[in-house]
């Protein structure tokens, strides 16, 4: 990023600027603070406009007239304008933080550094108006400038007041591809276990920012600095496990990281890449050639990976989507596949899971050694290009397009229970392996001889 000068001007979005003016005209102080200011800078859409203000919450109030009583304890109203919300905060000095999260006390000041001083990192530290521009007391510009993840004032200070900003910190430095101060990462380090006392709906919210930046490699940082032994100690493990195999160069944890590169940025993708190999450890065996194997580790992971997510309170659609990917992320490695082997995998992974299995092995085979590596590639481009036969034809993979219905059968005199839904997945299973017999005629002519062979 080039020299910015405290002179350059940002372009506020005229609701936001309507909030100023009015604060302003009323004799009070107001600026847009945080990172929108931050995101301004750096060429970004801020995602939301949020105002530090001099003036008392009902002073806000008796300003505009349509607001919401957002935080009133902690000075913040939201004043809504044509529909969209804005957070109006009053300068405020926190007092001490007895839980790692939360002030004791909240007292308001009438001085904006004294507000700002408060604040976890130096780039979400600077305010901007028109009148007065760039207010940067604590020299958020110039570590912008350096690339470079700072705490306000003393570290140990602001992590101890709440520990979430250790996580927050190694986020930034992902999203941004900064590096992490000296004196900020010795604090991570030392405050890491404080971690613990950070609710698991907080934790998910951070990792999930940091698994979708452009660097979620960075997941190393929390790694080397003992983050991750408190919020995911499974990833320790993989990171401590050597692939000793000719199919890896590095070992378990690395592998993950290095796959996490190789996958876009989507929820579920990033987080099936984070979690596909975590039950390698369990299953671990060296032969006698001190050759590492993890037979069956991608069922021990899907488990895991289950555990994790209810415990980092992830919702199940969520869970369920990942574990499946997770679950199969090795389905059909070292097998020459067919038309018939690809109809069986869809139905077995499910068609709503199986467009991610590709995104899912790619990642996987980018991110392991370059044995074979021509020729794994060439395999899934054939996965591909059968899966792309498969739609094109509109070929029946499941129960969902088969020719007959469970009401079918019952014409047929089958009684509704588990001896129907067996009849039903054997035509499906007659239809997997030649698509062509997916028509109403034959299938219930098999239904009809199935029904004759049980009843003699």
């Amino acid at each position: 990023m080039g020299k910015i000068s405290k002179d350059t001007r940002i372009a506020v979005p005229p609701r936001a600027q309507a909030i100023i003016r009015t604060i302003t005209e009323a004799g009070h102080e107001a600026y847009a603070v945080g990172g929108c200011v931050r995101d301004c800078i750096l060429g970004r859409q801020p995602q939301d406009w949020d105002i530090t203000t001099s003036a008392r919450p009902e002073q806000v109030k008796a300003l505009f007239p349509h607001t919401i009583d957002t935080g009133l304890q902690h000075g913040t109203v939201t004043v809504m304008m044509d529909r969209e919300g804005f957070e109006v905060t009053t300068y405020r000095i926190d007092g001490s933080y007895e839980d790692s999260r939360h002030p004791s006390r909240v007292t308001f000041t009438p001085s904006l550094t004294e507000d700002l001083k408060r604040r976890d990192l130096t780039i979400n530290a600077m305010a901007y108006n028109e009148s007065r521009g760039l207010v940067d007391p604590f020299g958020g510009l110039e570590d912008l400038e350096r690339g470079i993840v700072r705490c306000v004032g003393n570290p140990m200070e602001r992590f101890s007041e709440d520990a979430l900003r250790i996580l927050r910190a190694i986020r930034f430095s992902a999203q941004l591809g900064y590096g992490i101060e000296e004196e900020t990462l010795g604090a991570v380090r030392k405050l890491s276990p404080t971690l613990e006392r950070i609710s698991a709906e907080r934790i998910q919210a951070e990792l999930i920012k940091l698994l979708l930046s452009p660097h979620p490699d960075y997941l190393r940082i929390a790694y080397d600095n003992g983050v991750t032994k408190v919020i995911l100690p499974e990833f320790d493990h993989a990171m401590e496990t050597d692939q000793t195999h000719r199919h890896h160069c590095c070992s378990v944890g690395e592998h993950t990281l290095r796959s996490l590169l190789h996958v876009e940025a989507d929820r579920v993708l990033r987080l099936a890449m984070l979690l596909h190999d975590l039950g390698k450890p369990a299953v671990l065996t060296v032969d006698e050639g001190g050759i590492t194997h993890f037979h069956g580790h991608a069922a021990v992971s899907a488990v895991m990976a289950e555990r994790i997510l209810k415990r980092l309170k992830f919702d199940n659609d969520t869970v369920q989507k990942v574990c499946r990917l997770v679950l199969y992320h090795d389905y059909g490695n070292g097998m020459d596949v067919d038309m018939r082997m690809a109809r069986r995998a869809v139905n077995r992974i499910g068609e709503e899971a199986f467009p991610g299995i590709f995104a899912v092995k790619y990642a996987d085979i980018m991110a392991q050694s370059d044995y074979c590596h021509r020729e794994k590639l060439e395999r899934l481009e054939k996965w591909r290009e059968l899966y792309g036969e498969i739609l094109a034809g509109r070929q029946c993979v499941s129960l969902k397009t088969l020719a007959v219905k469970g009401s079918d059968l019952i014409a047929l005199g089958w009684k509704p229970g588990k001896e129907l839904g067996a009849v039903l997945q054997k035509l499906l299973e007659l239809v997997l392996d030649d698509p062509g017999r997916n028509t109403r005629e034959i299938l219930l002519a098999q239904a009809e001889q199935m029904k004759i062979a049980g009843e003699s």
